[in-house]
């Protein structure tokens, strides 16, 4: 089963390096893993995805809790989940195609991003599920390119993940 991990850490050099040696060390393997900068500058969340029962993502917290760089970490309940993933996709598109490609796109709420004579580039975001129906959907008109952004993920109703620093 999937475990989503939502950690906040500090916003420096290094700290990736640290969280993903952790990883290795242990012989997690991270599905999917998304870093961004938060409404705080000095601070960064991480969403990683990890297969794993609850009982490897309670491992995992309490090594990630050992590491100075890391403020807090929430395990996501899947119930309890906002979850959106970005792709690019370029695809073949001749004349006879971008029908039938505009057609998925305006279906999905996809966006055409760039055009040329021999191409398209799409762009999505969305669920996960959704994601992947898109690239099958997509498929048969062969796909030249794609690049997804792994997941990011936030946790339903008022909670947050706190901003507050670990004491000293």
């Amino acid at each position: 089963m999937k475990q989503i991990l939502s950690i906040l850490v500090e916003n420096q050099s290094g700290v990736l390096s640290r969280i993903s040696g952790l990883f290795s060390r242990r012989g997690y393997n991270i599905e999917s893993l998304a870093v961004g900068i938060t409404e705080d500058k000095t601070l960064s969340r991480m969403t990683i995805v990890i297969d794993g029962d609850s009982h490897t993502a309670e491992q995992v917290e309490k090594q990630l809790n050992k590491l100075i760089d890391v403020i807090k970490v929430r395990r996501i309940p899947q119930s309890d989940l906002i979850q959106r993933e970005l792709i690019l996709l370029k695809v073949h598109a001749g004349q006879n195609e971008r029908p039938n490609i505009v057609n998925i796109c305006e279906i999905m709420g996809a966006k055409i991003a760039d055009i040329t004579t021999t191409t398209m580039t799409i762009e999505l975001s969305d669920t996960p599920e959704r994601v992947e129906l898109m690239v099958e959907l997509l498929r048969p008109f062969s796909i030249r390119e794609m690049v997804r952004t792994g997941m990011v993920a936030l946790q339903t109703g008022g909670g947050t993940i706190s901003g507050a620093k670990k004491p000293s």
